[in-house]
């Protein structure tokens, strides 16, 4: 399979590479810092050499950048796996949060999905078959402190979701937002998870490589994923 994923060089971009990888499938990366993704190239190069990587550096919060990201994708044939797991969050309340943050946000957590999808869907539709899988986390689903226009950006991406599934329902494109809480990502720093208080990259990356594997009369509409003991 041809399996794209945005957001590729660290956290759960680059688990979600990994576990396809193991496969044996074409893995397509890209992100937006060229110097981390190259490097995250490297390493899936040394750890599975038999596989075909290929990957590219975009800046999707423009979206004439998000668009050639789908031209580049495409030359090597339409995506049977899209996941659209580019994302920024930027905490703060709507009351006082910094002027612009939400254009910010929408820009790299809804936009980006939006028109790189829309540049890819001819060629899936015509195929008739593929997985398109939007990052969406707990965020889009309950609003919480401190969650501002980061959290309206997630409800967005989820009604992009919801709306893409209905949509490709006829042409057997199947699609599934992901909701995960904590996740230990270079965002959560030095946290100490030895407790397993919060989970792991390789959580989620395994749910959604399964989901690829059901039989063509089932789809996986929504995944929620929580720690054990609950949300931080």
């Amino acid at each position: 399979m041809n399996v794209l994923i945005t957001g590729a060089s660290q956290g759960l971009g680059y688990a979600i590479a990994e576990i396809f990888a193991k496969k044996g499938n074409r893995i397509l990366l890209s992100a937006r810092n060229e110097v981390r993704l190259y490097h995250a190239l490297e390493t899936l190069q040394t750890h599975y050499p038999e596989t075909d990587f290929s990957a590219k550096a975009f800046d999707l919060s423009i979206k004439e950048e998000a668009i050639a990201l789908g031209t580049w994708a495409l030359a090597f044939g339409a995506p049977d796996v899209l996941v659209n797991n580019a994302g920024l969050f930027e905490p703060g309340n709507i009351s006082n949060e910094a002027d612009g943050a939400l254009e910010s946000q929408l820009a790299v957590n809804l936009y980006s999905a939006y028109h790189l999808t829309r540049a890819l869907l001819p060629a899936m539709k015509e195929r008739r078959q593929g997985f398109i899988f939007n990052m969406c986390s707990i965020a889009g689903l309950r609003a919480y402190p401190n969650g501002g226009s980061y959290s309206i950006s997630k409800f967005a991406l989820n009604g992009f979701s919801q709306n893409l599934r209905e949509e490709l329902k006829p042409f057997g494109i199947k699609v599934a937002a992901i909701f995960p809480g904590a996740v230990k990502t270079a965002s959560w720093g030095d946290f100490d998870n030895s407790k397993q208080r919060i989970m792991e990259a390789a959580d989620v990356a395994k749910l959604i490589e399964t989901a690829t594997q059901l039989s063509a009369g089932a789809c996986v509409e929504d995944i929620i994923l929580r720690p054990q003991l609950g949300d931080l």
